[in-house]
């Protein structure tokens, strides 16, 4: 018989105005990895809040082996090794790695004082038992995403978690990070730990899930058995509906004006001598693994960055002077790949960040009217279905989802007739997704050209009526959306010879 470490029996948490919560139920039994699915909004961070001790529920109980439990702050939680890894990292840069693992729990001497050699050693003990190649000296600020991720894990287990929760842990990691986080996880197994495991990635639920249970609109909808479930089956219990698997673009015959042309862009190693084309009304994916040159190359085009060569025309006009400003100017808009540190201000609300690259166009004399600044938020928030009825509301209190809606509303409002989309749906769960595919091809339908920076091969071959593939800073390959491979992009990006006809 399985042994449950965990039970939630109807929980219920209502916020001013929202009802996050209405009778959720889980459980989690010794060892097994758990998935929770559910759309953007669907109350997953609340719940695994409550049992992290960070919110507590107006209704329902918590058990942990047997015992009810209720926790009124994070302390009371780690002290029944209950462990949380947030998708935003929780670490100081400039603290060494031994240094954040037992930030707070310091072993020390009868002085008082930190000891620093056994602080060392017992880092060294539990990065080890991850097979984690990290010297404990390291500024953390020096590691890469999945050292830190292996940081945050290791700080999980010197609390001697057995129940750990983790949020969207592979939203930012490669295809080999993600295998040795996998591997980790299957240690942790081995040794009982217990994990709640969030994510929109649904071909990870057969990869490493034991159960999974799907909540919507706050509800339980059902717990299932990982391997026996379709992944269409589960979709359809997260959105309530079936969601479009087609390839939503055809053949774009009806292409028009030159939108973007890029000659021979360079960059030190980061980008070099690239060329590329967009027309109005086309969408353009580019592919490729991480460290590729992707984001790089969108932030050269948008001026973020300093190009030491090559040129960039805009609607037929050369950018003299590149710039985000200059650039906007000319139609341009960029959706970021980090929308909460380059996309949004998280603690303004709403109305505000709508109109945020718009105020020139919006307000010419200079003085922000407030009854055009409500008119353009409201209606962007009901054109692209934004979950909230408060247009006051801060940015930070949304889902993942919702805060990547405002973004785009604030570019559709500048009526840019070029957009950049970098990881336009990545942390997005499904429905969510469909309605930003929808959106992008809409776009391009109105004449907008499009550039789609994505990791999510399903996506770029999906939408894009061309493909660049690039690969350590070059344009390797130039495809047709239609009837390319996932094999022939994967093949490209990795430097592997493939058979053109593909």
């Amino acid at each position: 018989m399985s042994e449950k470490v965990l039970q939630l029996e109807n929980i219920h948490k209502i916020f001013p105005g929202v009802k996050a919560l209405d009778g959720v139920s889980f459980d989690l039994e010794k060892g097994e990895v758990h998935i929770l699915l559910g759309e953007n909004g669907a109350g997953k961070s609340t719940l695994m809040k409550i049992l992290a001790g960070v919110y507590q529920a107006n209704e329902g109980k918590v058990l942990v082996k047997g015992e009810e439990v209720t926790f009124t702050n994070t302390k009371q939680a780690q002290d029944k090794h209950i462990a949380i890894i947030y998708q935003e990292f929780n670490l100081i840069p400039n603290l060494t790695v031994a240094q954040n693992i037992f930030l707070g729990r310091e072993p020390r001497k009868k002085s008082g004082l930190v000891d620093k050699a056994k602080l060392k050693q017992k880092a060294k003990e539990i990065l080890a038992f991850l097979e984690a190649d990290i010297s404990v000296d390291m500024l953390v600020d020096e590691l890469g995403v999945a050292q830190q991720q292996l940081v945050e894990v290791a700080k999980a287990l010197s609390i001697d978690a057995e129940i750990l929760i983790m949020d969207e842990p592979t939203a930012t990691l490669s295809e080999k990070e993600i295998e040795t986080l996998f591997k980790t996880i299957a240690n942790l197994q081995k040794n009982g730990v217990s994990i709640i495991y969030i994510s929109h990635r649904l071909q990870e639920i057969h990869q490493i899930g034991t159960r999974v249970t799907v909540i919507r609109d706050g509800c339980t909808i059902g717990t299932k058995i990982a391997v026996d479930t379709k992944l269409d089956d589960l979709i359809t219990m997260m959105v309530g509906r079936e969601i479009s698997k087609e390839r939503i673009r055809g053949a774009n015959t009806a292409l028009s004006k030159e939108c973007l042309r890029v000659r021979h862009i360079n960059s030190g190693r980061k980008l070099q001598d690239i060329s590329i084309d967009i027309k109005q009304g086309e969408i353009v994916g580019f592919a490729g693994l991480v460290g590729s040159g992707r984001t790089e190359l969108a932030n050269a085009i948008f001026g973020i960055d300093k190009m030491e060569g090559g040129e960039v025309f805009l609607f037929g006009k050369r950018m003299k002077k590149l710039s985000p400003v200059e650039c906007i100017k000319a139609g341009m808009g960029f959706i970021p790949e980090n929308r909460k540190e380059d996309g949004l201000a998280l603690t303004l609300p709403i109305r505000e960040n709508v109109v945020q690259a718009s105020l020139k166009l919006l307000f010419r004399n200079g003085y922000i009217n407030s009854a055009i600044e409500k008119e353009k938020a409201r209606q962007y928030c009901q054109n692209l279905k934004v979950n909230t009825k408060d247009i006051e509301r801060w940015v930070v209190n949304l889902s993942g989802g919702n805060q990547q809606k405002v973004v785009l509303a604030k570019w559709l409002c500048t009526h840019s007739k070029f957009l950049v989309f970098d990881e336009p749906t990545r942390g997005i769960d499904v429905g969510a997704k469909e309605e930003i595919h929808n959106l992008i091809t809409d776009l391009a339908k109105s004449g907008v050209g499009i550039m789609m920076i994505s990791s999510d091969l399903p996506e770029v071959l999906t939408l894009s009526d061309r493909i660049y593939v690039m690969r350590e800073g070059k344009i390797v390959k130039e495809l047709p959306g239609e009837g390319t491979t996932q094999e022939a992009v994967i093949g490209f990006a990795a430097g592997k010879e493939v058979d053109d006809e593909q």
